[in-house]
């Protein structure tokens, strides 16, 4: 009988010891899985479906013409991500494609290893990312980037490393280092662009907050070429979250908008953007 109470007393103190030590992980780093441009550590939940749909318009530069971008699009993404576990999601998406190459699919996986705890046990969240795009446009002539001899070429792919940190109910840093790597490039540009972001999220209240993100390139590029950058507003509907953005990158997703920004915030170039994203169970 003494043995047993003294299991008993061993294995409720063991128990009611994981239960103290067991923090609850920090709830939305980040209210969407994208920030701007970028990924966030954020995963779509298990069994839940994203559906997304995300816009850009032309140059503001364009002026009255184009009513400032608003008649003409840049980029225009359908995506849907699907959460297979909370730490899991794939996706894939098609885009209209800014850069060298259009109609791009893109599938995508995220894996969430780190989760930041309440009583920062865990300082850190950390997310893997990685997307790999295809291009199915028609092959062009000649020695164009378009022409496509294999099928390789039309392929690229973009790792990402996020690492951010909630510093408090209002304020969230992330960084991301990255690679992209293309398979098909001009003579004169790289193959592969390592690459390091920032992001960034001020809650102003319950509904509305302040996002803005940046990606340097690290690499020996033609000139020509610009990091991407984008502030915007973050609206939570309850139902779904409504961004609307200015950025200077015309592309949506890594692969496109990491080589081929051309356009330069020092001279007005920047455009009008809003991205839908809405949760379905399954």
């Amino acid at each position: 009988m003494k043995n047993q109470f003294l299991i008993t007393i061993c294995v409720l103190f063991i128990f009611s010891s994981f239960q103290v030590n067991a923090q609850d992980p920090v709830f939305q780093t980040f209210k969407d899985t994208r920030i701007i441009n970028s990924h966030s550590v954020e995963t779509v939940p298990n069994r839940k479906l994203d559906f997304r749909i995300g816009h850009r318009f032309g140059n503001t530069k364009g002026g009255w013409q184009t009513l400032y971008g608003l008649e003409s699009a840049a980029d225009v993404l359908f995506g849907f991500e699907y959460g297979l576990s909370n730490e899991l999601t794939i996706g894939v998406s098609r885009t209209k494609g800014a850069g060298e190459l259009s109609a791009l699919i893109s599938p995508s996986i995220k894996y969430r290893i780190l989760h930041q705890k309440d009583d920062n046990s865990m300082p850190l969240s950390l997310t893997l990312m990685g997307v790999s795009t295809i291009s199915t446009m028609k092959s062009t002539e000649g020695d164009a980037l378009t022409n496509f001899d294999k099928f390789a070429h039309r392929v690229s792919y973009t790792a990402q490393i996020l690492i951010a940190h909630k510093f408090s109910q209002r304020f969230t840093l992330q960084v991301m280092p990255g690679y992209t790597h293309r398979n098909k490039v001009d003579f004169d540009d790289v193959n592969g662009i390592f690459s390091v972001g920032a992001a960034t999220r001020i809650q102003i209240n319950k509904v509305f907050g302040i996002i803005a993100d940046a990606t340097f390139l690290l690499a020996d590029r033609p000139e020509g070429f610009y990091a991407p950058m984008g502030i915007g507003l973050e609206i939570d509907t309850g139902g779904h979250i409504f961004q609307v953005n200015f950025t200077n990158a015309t592309g949506i997703i890594e692969n496109d908008y990491i080589p081929y920004t051309t356009s330069n915030w020092g001279d007005n170039e920047f455009r009008l953007g809003f991205t839908i994203s809405r949760i379905f169970n399954l």
